[in-house]
Parts: C-alpha cells; structure tokens; sequence
C-alpha cells in the first residue's frame, strides 16, 4: 500500500504541473497586438486547467476510497512523515483517510517546491539562458528576487505556520496531544519547521552522484547534465577550502555526501528527541 500511496503522490504532482504548465503557456495569455497573441495553437480548445484540478481532487477523494477499503483488511495505517513525528490515520474511518491523503498530497507537494527553493538559493548567479534554472525560476517566481538568507529560512517559517493552522484539527481528532501553552506551540511548530530541512539530502545527494558520474563517465552535452554539474559546483562550495582534488580525481562529491548523511542520521533522531521533551 505505501508504494500505491508512492505512485499516487506522484501522480498528483503531474497533475499539478500539467496545471501550472497551462498557465505557463505563452500563447495562453497573449493579446493580439503582440507578435506572439497573433499565433494560434493547433488545437484551439486545448486541455482545459480546471480538468487537471478536478481530477486532482478526484485522486484525493478515491485514494482515500481505496484506503478505507483495503486498509482494515490487510491492518495497514496510513501515515504522514514530518520528519519529527509521524503522525498515524485509521484507515477504518473515512474522514481520517481523507484527511491523510489530501495532507499526504500536500506535503508531496511541499517537498518538490522545497527542492525547487534549494535549486534557487544554490543557483543565484546562474544566468536566465540556463533553460532549466528558468523553468525553477519560473516556478518560484514569487520569492525569486528575495536575498538568499531570507530564502533559506522560508522553509522554517512556512512549516511552523502550516503546523500552527494545523494542529487545533489534529488534535481534535486525538492524533496528537492537545496543547494550550503558547510557548509550547511555538516550539512544535520551530521543531517541525527544522524537520524540513532533511527533505533536502535526497536532491543533494541525487545531484552529487549524478555529477560525479558524468564527471567520470561522459553522457553527452546535454542541457540537463550542464545543469547538474552547475549546480553541484554550487553546492560544494563550502567544501572549497578542504584540499579535496587529487590530480584529476575530486573527492569532494563522495566527503560531501557522506557528511551530508551523517548530519541528517544524527540531527532527524535529535529533532525527534527534542520535539517529545519540548521544555514548556
């Protein structure tokens, strides 16, 4: 059932980005006084945007039909992975499971923007003919233009206020204990804000190895491999001043990620530690 729920996610993400890519069409919205509004698709009707929102509430609703079914019968439980908690949904009531899989969807979603965000802070300084930095762009376009720093910490901030807006429902429904100290919520949803900054190890991890594969192994003079060895460049800088280059051999993919897994492996188990002795 969790590699259903895996293919289902990803499904629902297509289906946002089939959604967007209307909206990003330019000859969606041109006017006919510019060279580009006098050209005319193909097909005229096209894809209409609100099909691809109905069949991503669709898949919510008969994921969950699914899970209420089969999930009793064979004793699976749905859950949802915060990375500090992971928060568990019957799946022999139908408004739990609802629930689930439209968070569930929600937080596939966050996922792919947070990596899209990374992709933004890391690759600043690259250039707009980078046609995918551009589609990034493109995505982010609302927080663009901020300074990094601030960037870096909109994961923290968007978390903490998600779990603000959502713990009175979650715990009304008893998935998590009821809490009416202010300071305590605050510091659930600081913990919880932390938690999704580990999302990023896979993206960083799937790029380094990509990167030092094609650095090895030549793959061709892709626009997608130029964009992955920018971007790792990127992401090694901090490691620049460690004497990592050996000839032609550049360990500083292999030291990075290894660091990188040996701060996640320590720093998930500390967050999850903290947020259950939270001190008020």
């Amino acid at each position: 059932m969790s590699l259903i729920n895996f293919i289902l996610n990803l499904a629902g993400l297509l289906l946002w980005l089939n959604w967007l890519s209307l909206r990003f069409d330019p000859l969606a919205r041109t006017s006919a006084t510019s060279l580009v509004g006098t050209l005319r698709k193909a097909d005229p009707t096209g894809p209409k945007r609100w099909k691809f929102l109905a069949a991503l509430m669709a898949l919510v609703f008969f994921r969950a039909l699914i899970f209420f079914g089969l999930g009793p019968a064979i004793d699976w439980t749905p859950t949802l992975e915060l990375g500090v908690i992971t928060l568990p949904f019957r799946s022999d009531l139908l408004q739990r499971v609802l629930l689930f899989s439209a968070l569930d969807l929600t937080l596939t979603l966050g996922i792919f923007y947070l990596w899209l965000l990374l992709l933004s802070v890391a690759n600043t300084s690259v250039p707009d003919d980078d046609p995918l930095q551009r589609l990034v762009r493109l995505h982010v376009r609302w927080v663009e233009r901020w300074p990094k720093v601030i960037k870096f910490l909109l994961p923290l901030l968007v978390a903490g206020l998600f779990w603000l807006a959502l713990h009175p429902l979650l715990s009304h429904l008893n998935i998590i204990p009821r809490t009416t100290n202010p300071a305590h919520l605050a510091e659930e949803a600081v913990t919880i804000g932390l938690g999704t900054y580990l999302a990023w190890k896979y993206l960083i991890a799937g790029v380094l190895l990509l990167h030092l594969l094609n650095s090895y192994v030549y793959l061709g003079n892709h626009a997608l491999w130029n964009f992955i060895n920018l971007t790792a460049r990127n992401l090694l800088v901090p490691l620049r001043w460690l004497p990592l280059r050996l000839g032609k051999l550049d360990f500083a993919p292999p030291v990075a990620i290894a660091l990188l897994f040996l701060i996640a492996h320590f720093s998930g188990p500390w967050l999850t530690i903290l947020y259950a002795r939270l001190p008020f």
